[in-house]
């Protein structure tokens, strides 16, 4: 069943610098046929930096000095998500400031942003209750328990924290969950329904054991600096809660089969890789092998990312994977992965061939762009409405290349926007007009919705140690994009549906999930751009439950919910 509103009309840092401020394009190398190192230049802004007038005002911080410990690298995450349900996106922001081993009753508190509409904000922490002072990485969001409104996960260094949604504006803490207080780094997370009893599951990624008493020193030419997790070799075995409803939920880590694999997991995404019906577990491991796990049923996984060609990159190496989303780029029915490393590594797409993978970052031509940035926070999107996925990557380094300069974060690095051209190419967009901010950031997370409901796409970076910026896109394309809203019978969003339908000739393929990039929450619904054409059309839903529906065509410029039949 379809309803049909009325039409559109229209602990690192964050840098978003040259990216943004890109319209119309002017092409300086053909992207689809040439690997030319030349950028395109876009001729009018795209993007816009929202200012501090809009109420918006999140600053991150780890602390009154930097202490070189490796829960600092990795902090810098949120969620965009509708806690109050009048149809707009609020903005939760994590925060970590203060003692990472000791006494947090002073440290700053996590901060929640009511959407009032037209791009206005009011900090609505206090009377929300979603205050959290534990040190803080990430966030990832959910109607965990079936009463129809979104509730939120907090990803912390120690004890972990699901606030319930009490629907009047208000959250209560999860009690009874015994899991979530241990003592842990849990970095990103995501809620998906594995075992199809209406309720999801939460996997999370644990990065280190770790504890103030086991930080090590380490340094360069340039002086002290961050540790690599390898130095620790502590990696931490991730978590696998089974949801018990109301709220309450089981770590069957153990008995899920997740104890045969560890590594250094930052992001992680849940999706059906092998097109069995049944959805599977992806997640990315800093400088340890990736692991795939492929659900066997009951709840069992086992890891196949060796045997499947997507544990390391092609020369057999591992990499230090941070952000990750799991995508259809080549458009041929199933989902392709694509992480970002850090400097010295290229950002890694590994191509889905029914089940089996293969980096062929080379092809994409992504491989030159990555090699001097350390890429976090990442998302596909079409920021310019011409069908075509572009890409946009948070970066910010872990490891010093040059000595510091007082006042100049030297962790900072430019953060990069990439238009998507026909056969799974992207070519960088050139730094021009319409950039607001005058110096990058050291990016972490990048969460990804349409703020103020004009059809587009807006980001949120969070930037370690810096103010979280919020680039609203203003890409002149007016009725030329369809935005779709899955939900179940319940009116719930239905995490892990999928989109097939045309742009006129041109087939797609998409997935509705919140949980991507790094360390974020991010907007289920599906933004599509048209380009020219009038119609988004043989459109089929497949449901996370295994049932398909057909649908009308959609006209552009159309905001549209599809209920399950």
């Amino acid at each position: 069943m379809i309803q049909q509103k009325k039409p559109l009309h229209s602990c690192l840092h964050l840098l978003v610098f040259a990216l943004v401020g890109f319209g119309c394009t002017k092409e300086l190398a053909p992207p689809s046929n040439s690997t030319s190192s030349k950028l395109i230049e876009l001729e009018s802004p795209a993007f816009r930096v929202l200012d501090a007038s809009s109420g918006f005002t999140f600053e991150h911080s780890f602390g009154d000095e930097r202490r070189y410990w490796i829960p600092e690298t990795i902090t810098g995450g949120g969620a965009l998500f509708d806690y109050d349900g009048d149809g707009d996106l609020d903005i939760y922001c994590v925060q970590a400031g203060g003692d990472c081993g000791g006494d947090r009753s002073n440290a700053p508190p996590n901060q929640l942003f009511r959407n009032e509409g037209n791009l206005t904000f009011t900090n609505v922490t206090e009377i929300a209750g979603v205050g959290d002072r534990q040190y803080g990485l990430g966030a990832c969001c959910a109607d965990v328990d079936g009463d129809g409104d979104i509730d939120l996960f907090v990803c912390n260094r120690g004890p972990d924290i699901l606030y319930l949604n009490n629907g009047d504006g208000t959250f209560t803490e999860a009690a009874e969950n015994p899991g979530f207080s241990k003592d842990g780094v849990t970095a990103s997370a995501a809620f998906r329904d594995l075992d199809g009893d209406g309720l999801p599951e939460l996997y999370a990624t644990q990065y280190i054991q770790w504890s103030p008493e086991k930080e090590l020193k380490c340094g360069t030419g340039l002086g002290q600096d961050y540790c690599a997790p390898a130095n620790y070799n502590a990696p931490a075995p991730d978590r696998l809660f089974k949801n018990l409803g109301g709220g309450r939920f089981k770590d069957i880590s153990e008995e899920a089969g997740l104890r045969s694999s560890y590594g250094n997991g930052l992001g992680v995404v849940i999706g059906d890789f092998n097109l069995d019906g049944a959805a599977d577990i992806y997640v990315a491991n800093d400088g340890s092998p990736n692991q795939l796990w492929i659900q066997q049923g009951d709840l069992r996984f086992v890891d196949k990312a060796v045997e499947t060609g997507c544990a390391v990159n092609m020369m057999g190496v591992a990499e230090a994977g941070m952000g990750v989303q799991a995508a259809d780029v080549d458009a041929d029915g199933d989902l392709d992965l694509f992480m970002t490393h850090i400097r010295n590594e290229t950002n890694t797409w590994y191509r889905n061939d029914g089940g089996i993978f293969t980096d062929a970052t080379i092809s994409t031509g992504l491989a030159r762009y990555s090699r001097d940035s350390t890429g976090f926070g990442m998302g596909y999107f079409d920021f310019d409405h011409d069908g075509l996925l572009d890409l946009y990557v948070a970066n910010g380094k872990v490891i010093r290349t040059q000595a510091s300069t007082p006042g100049v974060d030297p962790y900072a690095e430019p953060d990069q926007l990439f238009k998507g051209a026909p056969n799974s190419r992207f070519v960088e967009v050139k730094p021009t007009g319409g950039w607001q901010q005058t110096s990058p950031h050291t990016s972490r997370g990048a969460a990804f919705g349409d703020l103020d409901s004009d059809g587009d796409i807006d980001i949120l970076v969070f930037n370690c140690g810096g103010p979280a910026t919020l680039l609203i896109n203003e890409h002149a394309a007016p009725n030329s994009s369809v935005v779709l809203r899955l939900v179940d019978q319940r009116g719930i969003d239905a995490e892990g549906g999928r989109v097939t339908a045309k742009i006129g000739d041109q087939k797609i393929h998409r997935v509705a999930t919140r949980h991507y990039s790094y360390c974020v929450s991010n907007s289920p619904e599906l933004h599509i751009g048209l380009g020219s054409a009038a119609l988004l059309s043989d459109i089929r839903v497949h449901w996370p439950n295994g049932d398909i529906s057909e649908h009308a065509d959609i006209s552009a410029g159309s905001r549209v919910t599809i209920t399950q039949p």
